[in-house]
């Protein structure tokens, strides 16, 4: 969605109406995942996809079909074995797609949403997917303040208590209740979608393969800072634009950084004088990723430094050094595929292994 939002706020600004497909819920093998976006909007320009090719098409048309009723549907694509040529996902997964139309009448807070998460600032947007609630309504909760309506005030305080707590995990999914935000009933869907700002990657050491993972974090979505004491080395002209670069001791930066369970910290520093304070800092802090360029026996020799620190085996333990997959990597760019492919696998708890030797989903639901 934040890729098509700059389309969706200048058609929004014009007063065109256009009409919004979102996936709202996933199984199995499907290509994409929940909050995915596609639009289509004047002169039937399409901005996004929702499937990556399998059922543009008709989400297409569905778009064109709201757009002209102002009223908004949901369709379910799957595979279906009896016709492989008809409407649905070669994948064999399923997905369930809330198309609407949005205009300033039909979604006053449409343009506050998209000027927050083009800002960086979070903010969640609840929609009504099914049951007896108006289907599309849409409340927009902030941390400090709410707009829209889900056509009931008892709805709207449990959805804003629960959006509130999805927007802090930076979570996005469907949540069930009763008509008037009852706990125990499931007769209303609404689909939390939350645009929580994006994780950091935090790079430490400005050699030349952290030029290269700041700039494969980049594409990744990270909001990536690269630290490194050497002044010199920490100069802005040496990375990629966009990319934060401070002079600072790292181990005193990361002490003065929030970090949270989203945070990627990459070590590349190579020395002990750097990396051992540095991660004896880090693996005492929230993070959902920990590595440390070097051999193995560099890693034997840190390990011990850790260990006399204080940390103990379940800190160490969530050291990943060294850093990256086995991919055989050897320039920069090709290490840093083999750190973000690490990060990527961690993230949701993929093997790694070529996918030619395992089984199952290829694109199982996400943990």
């Amino acid at each position: 969605m934040r890729d098509i939002l700059p389309a969706l706020h200048r058609w929004y600004t014009a007063g065109v109406p256009f009409g919004l497909a979102t996936v709202v819920e996933v199984s199995r093998s499907a290509p994409r995942e929940p909050g995915t976006a596609m639009a289509v909007g004047p002169d039937d320009e399409v901005v996004g996809s929702v499937s990556g090719g399998c059922v543009e098409g008709a989400v297409f048309e569905l778009a064109q079909d709201v757009v002209a009723s102002g009223a908004a549907r949901l369709e379910t694509f799957g595979y279906g074995d009896a016709d492989a040529f008809a409407v649905g996902l070669t994948c064999g997964g399923e997905i369930t797609v809330l198309v609407r139309p949005v205009t300033p009448e039909s979604d006053p807070s449409f343009g506050a949403v998209a000027k927050s998460v083009l800002a960086g600032r979070p903010v969640t947007v609840a929609t009504v997917t099914g049951g007896p609630a108006p289907r599309g309504a849409a409340l927009a909760v902030w941390p400090d303040r709410v707009a829209g309506t889900l056509g009931a005030s008892g709805l709207d305080a449990a959805v804003t208590a629960d959006a509130r707590g999805e927007l802090a995990l930076g979570a996005t999914g469907l949540r069930h209740y009763g008509p008037h935000g009852e706990r125990r009933e499931d007769d209303v869907a609404v689909f939390l979608h939350s645009f929580a700002p994006p994780p950091r990657m935090l790079v430490f050491g400005a050699i030349d393969y952290a030029a290269a993972v700041a700039r494969i974090g980049d594409f990744l979505g990270y909001r990536v800072t690269v630290c490194d004491a050497r002044p010199v080395f920490a100069s802005p002209q040496r990375f990629p634009p966009g990319v934060e670069v401070v002079a600072d001791w790292p181990h005193r930066y990361l002490r003065g950084t929030a970090t949270d369970e989203r945070t990627v910290i990459c070590v590349l520093t190579h020395d002990p004088q750097f990396d051992v304070p540095l991660l004896e800092e880090a693996l005492r802090r929230p993070a959902a990723y920990v590595g440390a360029m070097g051999s193995r026996r560099t890693h034997r020799e840190r390990a011990e430094y850790l260990a006399e620190a204080g940390l103990g085996a379940r800190e160490l333990s969530r050291l990943r050094s060294p850093i990256g997959l086995d991919l055989g990597a050897r320039t920069p760019e090709e290490v840093a595929v083999s750190v973000a492919a690490e990060i990527v696998a961690l993230r949701w708890g993929g093997s790694g292994a070529p996918l030619t030797v395992t089984e199952g989903a290829v694109h199982p639901p996400p943990r």
